[in-house]
């Protein structure tokens, strides 16, 4: 199955799988306190990778006008239902969008599926006017609580399987990628300049960690929110948020 059957395949249960858990949740609430320095009631934004909506609805909710896009189908589908202005567009394909945009964001590894980033650069370098803010949430190429987890359990290939780079990801059966912040700072110069660099779950853990307590996860979060922009720490985080500048 192609990566866009995938993901048509679990459209129905995403938000189920993931948006609407505790972890999913506090994760997300972590990027969206930083969004929130960047993408500013008024402005006009692309969603890359929109999945289900949650971004897009939250954006508008504080005034940001959203044009979503997503390479899955049945997503767009369940986006639209919730009244997102949603099209079926792969990232790769993001060339045949037209006009000029305050910015871009492309939530919890959409670019992960992306075999080929480097050509992501020219067509978004087109969209976003300058000055204007590149929001990348990118899975990381080490996650502590990820490695820990399963060397606990003994599965030392799924501890390890982020390190070369590149795994296939056994509950979707496609390929992911992990560019470290460094190659995509390389990659999107010198059209934009990374400007920052957070932890997104560091503490708090991947869903598979949603077992946890709510309170222990709460606590998780708040141990993030004062160390999750540390250097070094922010590098042992599920995801990372990169904030680029259009220049």
């Amino acid at each position: 199955m192609t990566a866009t059957a995938q993901f048509d395949a679990i459209a129905a249960r995403y938000d189920e799988l993931w948006t609407n858990t505790t972890a999913g949740r506090l994760q997300r609430d972590a990027v969206w306190r930083r969004l929130a320095l960047y993408f500013r009631a008024g402005e006009h934004i692309l969603d890359l990778g929109c999945g289900t909506g949650e971004d897009a609805l939250h954006l508008e909710q504080a005034g940001v006008r959203v044009s979503a896009f997503d390479a899955s189908p049945a997503m767009v589908r369940v986006a639209r239902e919730r009244g997102v202005a949603a099209n079926a567009l792969a990232l790769e394909d993001l060339d045949k969008v037209d006009g000029a945009f305050d910015g871009a964001l492309s939530n919890f590894g959409a670019i992960n599926c992306v075999a080929e980033p480097h050509k992501l650069r020219a067509p978004l370098a087109r969209l976003i006017r300058p000055r204007g803010f590149l929001a990348l949430c990118t899975i990381g190429r080490f996650c502590l609580w990820e490695t820990g987890h399963f060397l606990m359990r003994g599965e030392l290939r799924k501890a390890t399987r982020r390190w070369s780079g590149a795994s296939t990801s056994a509950s979707l059966n496609l390929q992911v990628f992990y560019p470290t912040t460094g190659r995509l700072r390389k990659i999107f110069a010198p059209d934009f300049t990374l400007i920052e660099s957070t932890g997104i779950g560091i503490f708090v853990p991947p869903s598979y960690g949603d077992t946890l307590s709510n309170t222990t996860l709460s606590k998780f979060a708040a141990a993030d929110r004062r160390i999750a922009h540390l250097p070094g720490v922010r590098a042992l985080a599920d995801h990372r948020l990169l904030i680029f500048k259009r220049c």
